[in-house]
This record gives structure tokens, sequence and C-alpha cells, in this order.
């Protein structure tokens, strides 16, 4: 019958994956299933500290449901996303979503205290798995805490996956440094080319699931006629512009400001006086403002339209396909550094990335940092394709250049959607051989990394 099911699935039937797994129960004997078989349920405590890391959660939770051949339970802390797919979260995202370490410090003692609650919230949860999605100074702390809580009891000590490596590629010592992560993390989930294989040479058991932004490939294009190896991702332009009212010649550019409210007041300042430069360069100028999915960020960006200096449309975040139809209807983008770069990248849209933290924050990244890009399409080709604007030179007048200077010149952006394709090819996870009595092909868009990712946990063999 398994061998069955499976040939099933491998022709395309339409047999969930969890019917698979539940007929195939003895493949998970010393498994994470196993463990939480003898409860009757799979517990899992998950923790996300920003806009992108809700996304990749929610996700997660959801590949997860659909995989496992227990019921399972979450607990932990998230947003709206993860909020849709069952948890309830200790208190809200926003409280950690912090980045820097002088820009923690007016917010060290909230932080302190948010940890300790988490780190309750997971021991009075009993879980059988702790998952922390990116945000690693807080992660990292509170899978530290945990595990010295846990100590004296090995046995009943849950497993702890952190998903997206951190950037040890980045900084001067930075693969040193993996080696200690070995005490606390029994598992990085990969979002990278050749990260699993650096964790692996520094005794850490790693998997590289593919980037996450390669789901939105999925979600955008489910129920279309796209090929899977349609690497990129066609809004609707005409019916965003329709929708909007905006005119034949009208000029768009996509604005994303960050997700983090500190980012957002320091960058949206000055983006503003950027616009303010161009409004009289570009005839029918138009902003569309991406606005990320965080209530202090929403208000913030409400309580200040009234001085923005062109015509703005605001796109509400969680909102899909309407994000990439406002990314088909402009020209070019202009974004803070971060995971919109990729979804600019799906979109083939040219872009100019620009970024400014706290003076010593900037001054630490110049020191320790042992690459010359900041932007990961830049970081994976290796070539400064896309123009950056950063710290000292991330001023209005040099944005206002470099965005002129891309609006007008068809070459530099034909140079920048040629690389896109290149580097979306990167994101994908090598095809992976799954043995369940049987080899079962594990690859895209079928598996999607947050398959890939729950397949990895659920799996997992306790040692």
């Amino acid at each position: 019958m398994l061998v069955r099911t499976i040939r099933d699935i491998k022709n395309g039937a339409k047999m969930g994956f969890s019917s698979l797994l539940r007929r195939s129960f003895s493949v998970w004997s010393g498994t994470v299933v196993d463990m939480g078989d003898k409860d009757g349920e799979l517990r899992v405590f998950m923790v996300a500290g920003e806009v992108s890391g809700d996304s990749i959660a929610s996700r997660l939770m959801a590949s997860l449901k659909k995989l496992s051949p227990l019921p399972i339970r979450f607990s932990g802390v998230g947003g709206p996303r993860m909020s849709k797919e069952g948890l309830e979260s200790l208190f809200p995202m926003e409280d950690i979503s912090v980045m820097g370490m002088w820009e923690l410090l007016p917010h060290l003692n909230k932080f302190r205290v948010r940890l300790k609650e988490t780190v309750e919230g997971a021991i009075l949860f009993r879980p059988h798995v702790v998952v922390t999605v990116d945000s690693k100074g807080f992660s990292f702390r509170l899978l530290k805490q945990l595990r010295a809580r846990y100590g004296w009891q090995e046995s009943n000590a849950p497993l702890h996956f952190h998903y997206v490596a951190p950037s040890f590629w980045a900084w001067k010592g930075g693969e040193a440094r993996l080696k200690s992560l070995a005490n606390f993390v029994d598992h990085i989930l990969c979002i990278l080319p050749n990260e699993e294989a650096v964790c692996k040479l520094n005794g850490l058991d790693a998997t590289f699931v593919g980037h996450p932004v390669l789901e939105d490939i999925v979600e955008f294009n489910l129920g279309k006629q796209a090929s899977p190896h349609d690497l990129k991702i066609e809004g609707n332009s005409e019916d965003f512009r329709r929708k909007y009212a905006l005119s034949p010649g009208a000029a768009v550019i996509s604005l994303l400001p960050g997700s983090r409210l500190q980012e957002v007041i320091r960058m949206l300042s000055i983006f503003s006086h950027a616009f303010d430069q161009l409004k009289d360069s570009i005839p029918e100028l138009i902003t569309v403002i991406h606005v990320a999915s965080n209530q202090h960020v929403e208000n913030y960006i409400d309580g200040v339209m009234h001085k923005w200096p062109v015509p703005a449309i605001l796109i509400p975040g969680g909102h899909q396909h309407l994000k990439y139809d406002a990314f088909s209807a402009s020209t070019i983008a202009l974004c803070t550094s971060g995971t919109v770069a990729m979804e600019l990248q799906l979109a083939r849209l040219p872009c100019v990335v620009a970024y400014r933290a706290h003076i010593l924050t900037e001054w630490y990244i110049q020191y320790k940092a042992k690459i010359p890009y900041i932007s990961l399409p830049n970081i994976l080709t290796d070539s400064a394709i896309i123009p950056e604007a950063l710290f000292q030179a991330c001023t209005p007048t040099n944005l206002a250049s470099l965005l002129m200077k891309l609006m007008h010149n068809k070459r530099l952006q034909e140079e920048q959607i040629v690389a896109a394709e290149n580097v979306t090819k990167l994101l994908f996870p090598s095809e992976r051989i799954i043995n369940l009595e049987e080899q079962v092909e594990w690859k895209f868009p079928n598996f999607t990394p947050s398959m890939i990712a729950s397949s990895t946990i659920l799996s997992h063999v306790k040692s």
C-alpha cells in the first residue's frame, strides 16, 4: 500500500501528504513525530520577530499541518499571518522587532522582559520542538536560556531549529562563531546556497530548503497556466492603473521603506526629501508606498502622508496580488535593504537599495563586514548590479540622482532584469531524495521551501 501511495503522488494524484505519512508511521521511529506520538499531539513553539519572519513562519505552520501524521498545537510569538494559522501570540511581535546594537539600547528593558516571558511561555507549553525564525538577537538568547533550563532533564528537552542561517558569510570571523551555535541549536534551516555545507563543516546540522520568496511564485500562480520553471511574477499593470485612475503618462515609482518602525522613521524622511527634489524633474510622478504589516508602521505612515511631496498610493501589507500588480505598474523602485529586494527580483523591477542606521551601528558594520554589498542580489552575483546608497552616502540628493539615472536609462534597467533571472535560479534547493521505503523526489514547485523545512523538522532524529 505504501509503495502504491507514493507512486500515486509521483504520478500527480490528489492524495495529501498527511495521508501518506499516516499510512507509513513506522518510518518515523525515533523522530520528532515519534516524540509527539507519546503525547497524542505534536507541540511546536515558534518565534518570529519581524514581518518577513511572520511570513516564513506562517508558511511553515501551514506545511507542518499538511505533513504531520499527528495533530499539531502551536504556541509562541508571531504576527498576523501566524495568527491566521492558529497561533495566539504571547505578546505583540513588534515588541521584539528591533535591529542593531545601538538601536536596541532604548528598548533593552522591554526586550529582557519579553525574553523572560517567552522562556516561561515555552517551559509551560512543554514543546517537542522549538522553531525560531531569523531575528537572531532574540532567537539565540531564547534558545540558549531554554537549553540551560532543560539541561538537567535532557531526555525531555525539545529539539531546537533555527530558520534562516545567520549571515556568517558577511562578517569577519563569522564562520568561527558558527561552532558555538551547536551548543543550543540542533538544526539550521538555510535559505541560501552554500550555507548548508559551511554549517556542517562547523559542526552544525543544516539543510538548504530554498529561499522563502520562491513561495510567492507558487501562491501568485495558483490556478494559472504558468510553467514551474518560469521564475518570475507578472502582476497586472492595467488593472492597477485602472483601479487607482492613473493617467497613461503617470511615472510610477514603488517605494518600500522597511518593516521595522525605527528604520521606517529614519528612511522615510530621507525618501521624502529625495522625492521633493525629483518632483520638478519627472512629470506626473506618483509614488506607490508599500506599508508593512506592522501596526506601529501603519500608524506612522498614515500620520506623515499629509507632508508627502508628491501624490502617493498606500498599499497595505499582506496583499500579495496587489503588491505585484503595483510592481508591474511601476517603472523602478526604491527600497530599504531587506527581503523586499528579492521580491523586486521576482517582479523584474529595477531598483535602488538604500540603508541608514545609528551612526555607531554603521561604524560597526563598516569595521566588521567583509563584503562590500548589503543587498542580497549584489551579494549573490558579487557585483554592483543594483545601485546601493549606504550609510553617509544615503542622502536625498544622492538618491534622487540614482533614481533619475535609472529611470531614464533603459540599458541599466535591462541589466538588472537579466541579472534577476540568474539570481532567482540560485535560490532553488537542490533536488532531494527522501527515502520512505521507496525514493520520493522533493522538487520545486511541488515541494516548496516550507514543505522541505517541515519534512526536515518532522523527520529529524533526536540523538
